[in-house]
């Protein structure tokens, strides 16, 4: 699905970890685990693809009751199913919780159910409302992420409608709900209200419409420390971009289909790129990648030097990467042997995350449990700006190679190799400010942005 083109960073000295925390494995035996989910108590609640959620204890126990059984309601297959899951706020009270999947007939539905009213580890089938039904033209691209958010209103990304290229340009028409970021109120009688604040209202554009631009965003989450959300939106064949925007920013236009990350894919009628907000870090394919599943940004209390890192990982290349304050990604070793699916909060904010084709769910964690860790490497570009010459210290490899891209997509070079003086020559280039990313033989990447005068 995509190519590298790096993530943006602000500074001249960046620190690496190749695998500063490991995994640990939680609990099993589950099936399609596609969202990890909590209702503010300690128990997990795990989401499988076939339309099963089942409830995970502290101690690791899958309950054997189902919590909910919606197979005959859902289309399971290839992208569609169950796809995700968010408690109300006031949940303890209420019971309602909310589920985003694919019906039988393949639209897009997000549905309120509630917790029975004597037994807390089941809920109630009859009790479903739905919320949005929304028709799909095609069986892939669906999305799948719900959640709350501080203002209580529901948020809701969905996919740009499937094929390839988005041939229905849905994530840029405004009034499809096609390859969007949503955001409605829930707490009325009526399926839902439009909350005050929403961009579209009565202008051109659908009033459920908070942000537009997606492809095929899996998934979002909240860091309500620094008020952002966090978007992984899956790229069509060459580029995977992480999005962090504020909360309160409404109205953004992320790009798809005019722009795959910060490349030009088909600007054909599209408004000018700087009407656009396009993401902080990107990656391409190289080493096996295909696809990124977005997670949290760690805000526990287990592991502090894992505080303020944003996890995410590459479905195909089995590995986990975190994204710093600074938008630099580190990329671990492969964890072979598990295809990454989802990421979950527990009500402590310790994070896990899912294989969908073993069905195991990990813990992330900063205890020595005998996997391998990397000493802490500091690499450092300099100058920067620069005229000339840019050098590179700090790698502990001699096979690195350089590219560079400008901050519109062209490749300005690409396959660089340092020399004897670990420099390489920038002479001739215009100047302005350009993306720097470095590939190592070990898997490592190394992205900064830098500035030619």
């Amino acid at each position: 699905m995509k190519r590298l083109l790096l993530s943006a960073v602000l500074f001249s000295a960046m620190h690496f970890n190749a695998q500063s925390f490991a995994l640990q494995e939680f609990a099993t035996g589950f099936s399609n685990p596609v969202e990890i989910a909590h209702a503010n108590d300690n128990r997990l609640f795990v989401v499988q693809q076939n339309g099963i959620i089942k409830i995970v204890l502290p101690n690791g126990t899958v309950n054997a009751a189902d919590f909910i059984n919606l197979s005959s309601k859902i289309l399971f297959g290839g992208e569609r199913g169950l796809l995700g899951m968010a408690f109300h706020p006031q949940y303890a009270t209420n019971g309602y919780f909310f589920v985003y999947y694919n019906n039988t007939a393949g639209n897009i539905v997000v549905a309120r159910y509630t917790r029975n009213a004597t037994n807390p580890n089941i809920a109630d089938i009859g009790t479903e409302k739905i919320i949005l039904n929304i028709p799909k033209p095609f069986d892939n691209h669906n999305g799948g992420s719900i959640h709350f958010a501080p203002d209580g209103n529901l948020w809701i990304v969905t996919g740009d409608g499937g094929s390839g290229g988005d041939p229905n340009n849905n994530g840029q028409d405004k009034n499809s709900l096609l390859g969007k970021m949503l955001r409605i109120d829930i707490n009325s009688t009526a399926p839902y209200n439009i909350p005050a604040g929403n961009p579209y209202i009565g202008v051109d554009g659908a009033d459920e419409v908070w942000s537009y631009g997606l492809r095929n965003a899996w998934k979002f989450s909240f860091d309500l420390t620094t008020g952002n959300a966090m978007i992984a939106d899956v790229g069509q064949g060459a580029i995977e971009e992480i999005n962090k925007i504020p909360i309160a920013t409404a109205g953004l236009n992320y790009g798809w289909r005019c722009y795959e990350g910060n490349t030009a894919y088909n600007t054909t009628g599209c408004a000018a790129s700087t009407t656009m907000t396009f993401p902080i870090a990107v990656y391409d394919h190289s080493g096996g990648k295909c696809s990124v599943t977005g997670g949290y940004v760690y805000r526990g209390t287990a592991s502090p030097s894992l505080q303020g890192k944003y996890f995410f990982a590459d479905y195909c290349s089995t590995q986990i990467g975190t994204l710093d304050a600074n938008n630099t990604i580190t990329w671990t070793t492969p964890f072979t042997g598990n295809n990454f699916s989802t990421f979950g909060e527990d009500y402590m904010k310790e994070l896990y995350v899912a294989a969908v084709n073993n069905g195991k769910i990990y813990k992330i964690t900063t205890a020595t449990l005998g996997t391998q860790e990397d000493n802490l490497l500091t690499v450092r570009i300099f100058p920067n700006p620069a005229h000339d010459r840019v050098f590179v210290e700090g790698l502990q490899t001699e096979n690195a190679r350089i590219g560079l891209i400008g901050t519109e997509g062209k490749i300005v070079l690409e396959g660089i190799k340092l020399d004897s003086e670990n420099s390489f020559d920038v002479t001739g280039i215009t100047p302005g400010v350009y993306y720097l990313n470095i590939k190592t033989t070990d898997l490592k990447e190394y992205s900064q942005k830098l500035i030619i005068k």
